[in-house]
């Protein structure tokens, strides 16, 4: 070996530093590799939440809530979805639960302050043991408190001096008050922050840069540009890595083990092609890294793999000029717009998990052309509600409409031809639409029948917060696509977060995390924060059980 630590992480992203800290605190040395030039991974450009039932929080405010609950519903929601996951598991789920909550406190004692985001309802709320507020993210941060660091660590597009949970309610600024408020409160800090030099993020970065200051006073080395090609195997034990440094192959030793968290492979558009068709590279949220290296190790070395057809959907619009897609989850939810496959017809509700949104589109697109569909909107709609960057009631950028992102109509027929349907079923499928927003209730889909779907949509608007008629000309449509902001397949672990082979044993030194592994929550996201939960939660797992402390704690 080059060089010898006692643990050694593949990756930067959510989980990493967790279990970096552990380690230090167990005293022992910590080495994490990432190939990027930019620490963080696709958790620092996230929301950056985790879903944890029973929190700390929820007790500090009487809110009721238990393990109990919290696993009869995981139960519920895991198991209603048809199909093989072996990632998930009682035993795993029950573990999951309660280990997050021993890492919040274990981050909370390390100086990594968090905190509860109270009216975030669970996704599939209606389901038993479902409610409000399981949802934890980290506290505003200063991105100057990094000092020579700040400039290493990836960044998010939440440049915001609010907790996530406040961004989330400002698209509704021209319908509420409490919008409105929390803009105000967003001027004034923002203002505060210049005068005093402070340059504030919330979300993902707020997280990792949290993580990052206190992985680098703890003690933890992290190197930057340092890709890893392989796994150095003895024994059949995972006893090192073989990475780059200053260019040449350099072979690290870990003496206590090595820790899997090199994302998934949305950036692999082979791979996508062969586990999740009909899905494309431009169409992910997920770091420039997130390319499959380690899932392609593992696969070699004979690890079991699963759930390689999920990802974490997020469906998506295309607006020009953008980098990336823009989310069009909360927008699509708003009254006043529905979505329909090429053929015109509407097919799922366009609230409700994202994840489940994206896999209900890519089911369609087996037999109707669904990849695309379109979100159809009225006037009532542009007045009220943003698209993409757009503000409610702002003209409309030129480019959209020349471009062809943004197609319009004066009546439902003439947007029928401008995007290419049958005009008589768009107009069928309009009026039923119509029908249901009247009376708010949704007969074909159940759109606004839970509280998830409410928080989605305009609680101003009465009788159902997600339903709006589509009928003052003229009319919009834009493409939606299945984007993501990970996949959700790999390695298969166990409830020490340990590597199983393809015949259910444990590969002696080797332990995964993140969307590396194949999820806990199998192939459904019961919540705000069920990617990045399990990687925080499993990196402190498989660092304690590393470190040989068992359930004693750190």
């Amino acid at each position: 070996m080059d060089e010898t630590y006692d643990f050694v992480v593949v990756g930067s992203g959510g989980g990493s530093m967790c279990a970096g800290l552990v380690m230090r605190k167990a005293g022992k040395s910590v080495l994490i590799l990432e190939k990027t030039d930019l620490i963080g991974g696709s958790t620092a450009k996230a929301g950056g939440v985790m879903w944890i039932p029973a929190n700390r929080f929820m007790k500090e405010a009487g809110v009721a809530d238990s393990l109990e609950a919290g696993e009869a519903y995981l139960d519920a929601v895991v198991e209603a979805r048809e199909g093989d996951a072996p990632g998930t598991s009682r035993e795993r789920r029950r573990t999951y639960i309660t280990e997050a909550n021993a890492m919040i406190d274990f981050l909370m004692r390390e100086g990594v302050p968090f905190e509860r985001a109270p009216l975030w309802p669970d996704y599939y709320d209606d389901l038993p043991g479902g409610t409000l507020g399981r949802t934890v993210h980290a506290k505003v941060f200063d991105l100057n408190q990094l000092g020579a660091w700040k400039d290493r660590l990836r960044k998010g597009s939440f440049s915001y001096p609010l907790p996530i949970f406040d961004i989330t309610r400002l698209p509704l600024i021209r319908r509420s008050w409490q919008a409105r408020a929390i803009a105000a409160r967003m001027v004034v800090r923002s203002l505060l922050a210049r005068l005093t030099g402070k340059q504030f993020v919330t979300a993902g970065t707020a997280l990792q840069g949290r993580m990052l200051q206190a992985a680098l006073k703890a003690g933890v080395e992290l190197r930057t540009g340092a890709p890893v090609r392989d796994l150095i195997v003895e024994n059949g034990a995972v006893v090192g890595v073989l990475t780059e440094r200053d260019g040449k192959p350099w072979r690290v030793g870990a003496r206590l083990g090595v820790l899997l968290n090199a994302g998934g492979f949305s950036h692999n558009q082979e791979m996508r092609d062969k586990y999740i068709p009909h899905t494309r590279t431009e169409w992910t949220h997920a770091a420039e890294g997130d390319t499959g290296d380690m899932h392609q190790v593992l696969m070699r070395m004979g690890a079991q793999m699963a759930q390689m057809e999920e990802m974490v959907g997020n469906q998506m619009m295309l607006p020009p000029g953008f980098k990336e897609s823009a989310g069009a989850q909360m927008q699509l939810a708003k009254p006043h717009a529905f979505m329909v496959d090429q053929s015109g017809a509407r097919y799922m509700s366009e609230g409700g998990s994202y994840m489940l949104f994206c896999q209900n589109m890519l089911e369609r697109h087996k037999t109707v052309p669904a990849v695309p569909s379109w979100m159809i909107m009225d006037s009532q709609f542009m007045k009220w509600h943003m698209l993409a960057d757009s503000m409610p009631g702002s003209k409309r950028p030129e480019h959209w409409f020349a471009s062809g992102f943004l197609k319009t109509g004066a009546t439902i027929e003439e947007l029928a031809g401008a995007i290419g349907v049958d005009p008589a079923t768009l107009r069928g499928t309009t009026e039923r639409f119509n029908g249901f927003a009247r009376t708010g209730v949704d007969e074909d889909f159940g759109r606004g029948r839970n509280a998830y779907d409410a928080w989605l949509g305009d609680d101003t608007h009465k009788p159902n917060a997600a339903l709006g008629t589509v009928e003052v000309g003229p009319f919009y449509a834009v493409q939606i696509v299945p984007g993501d902001v990970g996949t959700f397949g790999g390695a298969v672990t166990d409830s020490s977060a340990r590597v199983l082979r393809e015949d259910g044993s444990a590969i002696p030194g080797l332990y995964a995390t993140g969307t590396t592994t194949a999820a806990v929550m199998g192939r459904t996201y019961p919540g705000a924060g069920c990617s990045i939960g399990p990687s925080f939660t499993w990196g402190f797992v498989a660092a304690k059980h590393a470190a040989g402390l068992g359930n004693a704690g750190v």
